[in-house]
């Protein structure tokens, strides 16, 4: 069977080189078109007709043209309802709603009827177009929303785009987002190919949005074709150039706060049978990543980013049609003022930490779609994707030394998935089945050395019975010892760096059938996924997925359920490792070891929501889902570097609730309103991967992407068509849990810096309030805070009250944030036709506000969000 499996990745490898050496075409697994011919009462074409599709939630809208011959062809399409308007010189407009929900074409047969011309017709909805008949939960974003959204993170935007329009998003920094109440159980379908591997900047690059034409976010029970990541699917359909006869394109340019400056340029052109898109971007930044202190130093990165989509029509039938994307970038490990001037064990000082990082990825997605009859189609894909991931240490490895770190370390890791998936779509009379296939290769290899640079480390570590093992005046570790075991690697101690690599194959076969049946005023989806997982651990599972939806159409309400059975696997970054680690003797030592392997899992999950239409204006969607997880996955850390992996804990629930509300076009005005409130209680005992970090009670804990409530208001105003326009986002974020700081005890243990970060405070002596700083921290001292210290806390962090702590019900969190976002611009300064030039003006936290994204997490250490950023933007249109 693996001989089989290796054959078939191999086949897979070389279809990609193939394909990928041919032009290609439009229609992909997430876009559909729409084609037809215009006639008039007597059966004759007419000619110049101007045929209009929009969807007032989403905003996408597209305008052509019919032919000499009357027809016309919308393509690349994302699927959702839409309405067509015609008009045409001396006839009466004709209107039609059209579903689009498959890659087979929908054809349309459009008579006109003779009357008044009319010179132009406003395209407005009603209550009936503003809702769906889905049972499925997602939110769709097109470019007009996309173009004019004041994004928080320079790096990665992608991300910060989902996370503010979508419910049910926690922020983290540098990228994360936590999707409904899990870490990174996140899968991107870009035109059709799964990326189900981290995509945040400590990670790996994303795709740039300006590659993006639009988005749709399930945020409920994803439908079979999805697996692997699924507790968010996150379908983009980019760019293409089929069609546009006159080339089109922009070159932009920005620079902005701490030395940001942005360079961009994309152009699309193409015929009536092919299309080429491209976009390429430059990124430099004095602040690449969210920094452990608000003041940014040492957070320097650059980013070089280019995508090109090509489609090419062969024939009447087929199509063929190719991504291509190469992301470089580099940056800095931001630094905490404990970094600076680095005194080693000897006293010397050895300068400021100076840890840098490298990522290369590469992708490569060639498809083949054949039409078969009016209502099929057959698709073929291949795919190669590979994240080439470099950390490099402070040249003085004792550089590296600090209050959280004991090692020195580096890192050179590479993730490369090869990729096959094959399906059928049909669509006839009440039924629309998709069917297919999918096999998947990943290769993983890591290579890591570390030493430890902390003198103090040996002597405070102790044997299986809590005994010292270290006798730090004869420098002698005790046999069979973990200090005996981790002296060779103590560089304190004339020791040398230990070097870990490993190699892992992972193998993943999906098959997937459903159909959405569509009958009168119902829509049930029945489908089902069978996945087979070979990697260093095994499992196969079937899994159900059902959904029924009811329109209740004089009140424009759409009532729906929907249950998924899914298989959760284990994220692929530093699995090796955290598989194998407990194996090798130096990491055993290092850090405690659970006797497991990292365990595939599965889940239960059910939804309920709504959507209700009031008038043509506004539109509400609503879900409650109940997620229960065997075996659920999260990340830990090897010791205090930066090696972080996936652990397994024994199950999760995760109940909460997801809100989207939708103002479409009014008069200049639209709005997007999201908020969630998500729960993530992880049950012990660990199960597997290397070390417990959190949880060691063996009661119920709540995770660090657990959080109470968030939420995003987008507005866009622009008051008449042709002028300015105004973006403004307010972003409102309960907190995320804090595990580290459980009570003001453990609070005056820490360092001045970190104390400074959190903002503690106490009433000294007098009752006059005492804040730490950088160089004065607290301490259980009379003079600072007193032995039993009142009006204690800390302005960034909520501190639970003496002895009420309680991981699950009352844990620690970080404060509440307000954040405020505004972009300024014009899209056309000069009022040119064919040629135009806009500018704008961003602002990312208008007032300023210091504020943390999380504090000593487990798995990604102290961030501040980012201060006050300005950015102004100058672009040339074609």
């Amino acid at each position: 069977m693996l001989k089989r499996l290796r054959r078939l990745s191999l086949v897979a490898l070389i279809l990609s080189l193939y394909f990928g050496a041919l032009p290609a075409r439009a229609q992909l697994g997430n876009s559909g078109s729409i084609e037809g011919v215009v006639k008039d009462a007597s059966g004759g074409v007419v000619a110049g007709a101007k045929v209009e599709i929009s969807n007032p939630v989403s905003g996408f809208s597209r305008e052509i043209t019919t032919g000499s011959d009357g027809s016309f062809r919308v393509t690349n399409i994302p699927f959702n309802p839409y309405h067509l308007v015609v008009t045409a010189t001396g006839f009466s407009p004709y209107t039609q709603d059209v579903d689009v929900r498959s890659t087979v074409p929908t054809t349309l047969q459009i008579a006109m009827k003779v009357g008044t011309e009319a010179t132009s017709i406003m395209v407005e909805a009603n209550g009936g177009d503003l809702v769906e008949t889905e049972s499925t939960f997602h939110t769709d974003v097109d470019q007009k929303i996309i173009d004019r959204l004041p994004l928080e993170s320079a790096s990665s935007s992608l991300t910060s785009l989902v996370t503010l329009v979508s419910p049910g998003v926690a922020a983290d920094s540098n990228g994360n987002m936590h999707g409904l109440g899990d870490h990174a159980q996140t899968s991107f379908s870009i035109d059709g190919q799964k990326i189900s591997d981290q995509t945040s900047k400590v990670f790996s690059n994303q795709l740039s949005p300006d590659a993006v034409q639009s988005m749709e976010v399930i945020s409920g029970a994803p439908p079979a074709e999805f697996g692997d990541k699924t507790s968010l699917v996150i379908k983009v359909t980019t760019k293409s150039g089929l069609g546009i006869t006159t080339p089109t394109g922009s070159v932009t340019a920005s620079y902005g706060s701490f030395g940001t400056s942005n360079l961009g340029f994309n152009l699309a052109y193409g015929g009536a049978k092919w299309g080429n898109f491209i976009a390429a971007s430059a990124l430099q930044s004095g602040r690449f990543l969210d920094g452990p202190e608000f003041s940014v130093f040492h957070d320097k990165g650059n980013e070089e980013n280019i995508f090109d989509r090509v489609d090419y029509q062969l024939s009447q039938k087929d199509t063929i049609h190719g991504n291509f994307q190469y992301t470089r970038s580099w940056f800095q490990t931001p630094n905490t003022f404990d970094n600076l001037n680095v005194v080693d064990f000897n006293g010397n000082n050895v300068g400021d930490t100076d840890q840098r990082s490298k990522i290369g990825t590469f992708n490569i997605a060639p498809t083949w779609t054949r039409l078969i009859g009016p209502s099929a189609v057959f698709t073929l894909g291949a795919y190669v994707r590979k994240d080439q991931y470099n950390y490099y240490p402070s040249n003085n490895p004792f550089a590296d030394l600090g209050p959280i770190n004991s090692e020195t370390i580096s890192q050179d890791r590479t993730l490369t998935n090869a990729g096959l998936r094959s399906d059928i779509s049909y669509v006839k009379g009440i039924h629309n089945i998709k069917a297919g296939v999918t096999f998947e290769h990943t290769f993983l290899t890591e290579n890591d050395r570390f030493g430890i640079i902390d003198p103090n480390l040996l002597p405070s570590t102790t044997d299986t019975l809590g005994n010292p093992c270290f006798d730090a005046t004869t420098n002698i570790a005790v046999p069979g010892t973990p200090c005996a075991t981790l002296l060779p690697i103590d560089l304190t101690r004339g020791g040398t760096q230990f070097g870990f690599h490993g190699h892992a194959d992972v193998k993943e076969i999906a098959l997937f059938v459903q159909d959405t049946i569509t009958k009168g005023n119902w829509s049930f989806n029945l489908g089902i996924r069978g996945d087979l997982y070979r990697g260093l651990s095994s499992t196969s599972q079937a899994e159900p997925r059902l959904g029924i939806a009811y329109n209740i159409k004089p009140t424009s309400t759409v009532l729906r359920i929907s249950y998924a059975r899914t298989l959760e696997t284990p994220f692929n970054e530093n699995l090796v490792i955290a598989t194998t680690g407990c194996n090798v003797d130096v990491i055993a030592a290092l850090i405690p070891c659970v006797p497991a392997n990292s365990p595939p899992g599965f889940r239960n999950e059910f939804h309920a929501g709504f959507q209700q239409a009031f008038g043509k204006y506004l539109v509400v969607d609503a879900e409650y889902l109940w997620k229960y997880t065997h075996n659920a996955y999260d990340f830990s850390v090897l010791g205090n570097t930066p090696i972080t992996f996936p652990i397994d804990w024994h199950n999760s629930k995760i109940p909460g609730y997801a809100i989207r509300v939708s103002v479409p076009n009014f008069h200049g005005l639209t709005a997007l309103v999201v908020m969630s409130s998500v729960a993530a209680r992880y049950f012990p005992p660990q199960v597997g991967g290397l070390g417990v970090t959190v949880g060691q009670s063996g009661s119920v804990f709540r995770i660090d992407h657990d959080e109470k409530f968030n939420s995003t208001a987008h507005l866009q105003y622009q008051p008449f068509k042709r002028g300015p326009w105004l973006g403004f986002n307010w972003r409102y974020d309960s907190g995320l849990v804090a595990g580290a700081v459980p009570d003001f005890a453990t609070a005056l243990s820490f360092d001045g810096d970190q104390q400074a970060a959190i903002g503690l405070f106490c009433s000294g002596p007098g009752g006059q309030r005492i804040v730490a700083t950088l160089t004065n921290p607290l301490s259980n001292n009379p003079a600072s805070c007193g032995a039993d210290p009142t009006g204690t806390g800390a302005t960034r962090v909520k501190i639970p009250a003496n002895g009420t702590e309680n991981d699950d019900k009352n844990p620690p969190r970080i404060a509440p944030r307000n954040l405020l976002d505004i972009a300024v611009g014009h899209d056309n300064l000069f009022h040119g036709d064919r040629f135009r030039w806009s500018a704008r003006v961003t602002v990312i936290n208008i007032t300023n506000k210091e504020a943390l994204y999380n504090f000593l997490s487990t798995f990604s250490g102290t961030h501040f969000v980012s201060p006050r950023a300005v950015t102004g933007e100058l672009g040339f249109h074609f």
